[in-house]
């Protein structure tokens, strides 16, 4: 048994005969987490690589004086795993929490690392998502640096519009980079538009 939504991920991120497409999605097995639930704890190694078929997630930490920070939402469609946790066997600095309840489909380490030694397109697949990854964080982090509040609150409401039916205003502020009330004088304001 496997996902079609996952395979349907695989064909879309890369050119993959189907059967191949098949053989990676069945490595993968179900796993489903209920609102508020921790899929990486920080101080902890995940073991597992995640393929997050519906639901929303967000990574966060806890900066110096214990405030919690969003650092990324995951929605649908996309795989969620912390690089320095999943593949250099690492304790986690951050924590990866659901949202809202999700249905996802996890491949281990092990099985991971099997399907990179024995299946090539599935090394080009890992290339291509690790690139994406790293693109999106070099956008978000100079987006912090060179755009205004309103620009980066613009730049996630198309990049994912649904955020604002998952994830509390205090997150997505945080993520943002922004205060609560900050973000609520933005929101009144893009309203109006």
């Amino acid at each position: 048994m496997y996902s079609t939504k996952l395979l349907q991920f695989i064909q879309q991120t890369i050119p993959i005969k189907l059967e191949i497409a098949i053989q990676i999605a069945e490595q993968f097995t179900e796993r489903n987490l209920k609102k508020g639930e921790l899929f990486l704890e920080e101080g902890k190694i995940r073991n597992d690589y995640l393929f997050l078929e519906s639901g929303f997630m967000r990574s966060f930490l806890y900066d110096t004086e214990g405030e919690e920070v969003t650092l990324n939402f995951h929605n649908q469609n996309n795989v969620v795993f912390e690089v320095a946790s999943f593949f250099q066997r690492q304790p986690s600095q951050e924590n990866i929490q659901a949202l809202v309840d999700c249905k996802a489909w996890v491949i281990t380490f092990d099985k991971l690392n099997g399907l990179f030694h024995t299946v090539p397109e599935f090394r080009e697949l890992g290339r291509a998502l690790l690139v994406k990854g790293f693109v999106a964080f070099k956008l978000r982090t100079l987006g912090l640096i060179n755009k205004n509040a309103v620009q980066r609150h613009e730049i996630l409401i198309q990049n994912n519009p649904e955020i604002f039916q998952y994830a509390p205003l205090k997150y997505i502020a945080s993520y943002l980079g922004i205060t609560d009330s900050s973000l609520s004088r933005i929101r009144a304001n893009f309203n109006k538009k």
